[in-house]
């Protein structure tokens, strides 16, 4: 159902919304952020050098290898390195970075791939960036639902914003609420917080005013008897809706709502006019 007792005024409510909106653009637009990464390289076993970086690169059984030329240098965990260097195995959705001058080159697995990507602070997508366009916050939008947990985790297959890779999450639960009359559910993945969950879907306002891939929104751990809130305000783009150098998941199948959820981000600036 629609929250509609909350003690909060609707001039603190978009006060805190803005204040959320501004926190999370500013970290979208780090110093090494995603709006920095000017390439997105996928190593062989042949070395290979990448706009961007130093050394030739190259992945094999024992992961990602670097080969510095004499006068290049990476700096990784603390520690200089020179010559050949070895990352070892990274888990998947993990990654290490190593720093190149005011550059960070990012090293990865994604979709069981090693992914290389360098992350430079003055590359234009990050120095231009003024923001995203968002739906004004409206209370409409924050719902309570319940959250059931499945009797076991469910591995759920997802593609990506790359072509041909995909993404596998355990599935701990469903989130089941009701909209404008309508019983409306979402498949919850583990959130970024113990307990939370992360719900990545699409709607009808997807390709229209919203990023076409789907967005992502954050929920907090539910209730000792399963209630959650759901604040579709907060409905986030992933990186993918910025850069084409992201591997973002995209919602399965049983995530497309038919509804339009005009709440949250919006198409960003950097892929063209957001239409209201």
């Amino acid at each position: 159902m629609t929250v509609q007792d909350s003690p909060t005024d609707a001039a603190a409510f978009a006060a805190d919304w803005e204040a959320w909106h501004q926190r999370k653009d500013a970290a979208l637009a780090q110093e090494h952020g995603f709006l920095a990464v000017t390439g997105q390289y996928w190593p062989e076993a042949e070395p290979e050098r990448f706009p961007g970086a130093p050394g030739a690169w190259s992945a094999g059984p024992g992961g990602v290898t670097v080969e510095l030329d004499d006068d290049e240098e990476l700096v990784v965990d603390g520690t200089a390195v020179r010559g050949r260097h070895t990352f070892g195995d990274i888990p998947e959705r993990g990654g290490v970075g190593a720093a190149w001058g005011d550059a960070v080159i990012e090293v990865a697995k994604r979709g069981g791939r090693y992914v290389v990507r360098p992350r430079h602070p003055q590359h234009p997508l990050r120095t231009a960036f003024t923001g995203t366009p968002a739906y004004a916050p409206d209370r409409r939008w924050v719902v309570t639902g319940t959250y059931t947990p499945f009797a076991e985790p469910r591995p759920t297959t997802v593609g990506a914003a790359v072509e041909g890779l995909q993404h596998v999450y355990d599935a701990p639960g469903r989130i089941r609420f009701a909209f404008d009359g309508q019983a409306l559910e979402l498949t919850a993945f583990p959130g970024s917080t113990p307990g939370s969950l992360q719900v990545l879907f699409a709607d009808a306002t997807s390709g229209v005013t919203t990023y076409p891939a789907g967005r992502v929104l954050h929920v907090d751990a539910p209730g000792p008897d399963g209630t959650v809130v759901v604040d579709f305000n907060r409905a986030t783009n992933l990186p993918c809706a910025y850069t084409d150098f992201a591997t973002c998941p995209l919602p399965p199948a049983e995530n497309r709502l038919k509804v339009a959820i005009e709440a949250g981000d919006k198409i960003p600036h950097e892929r063209g006019p957001a239409t209201r």
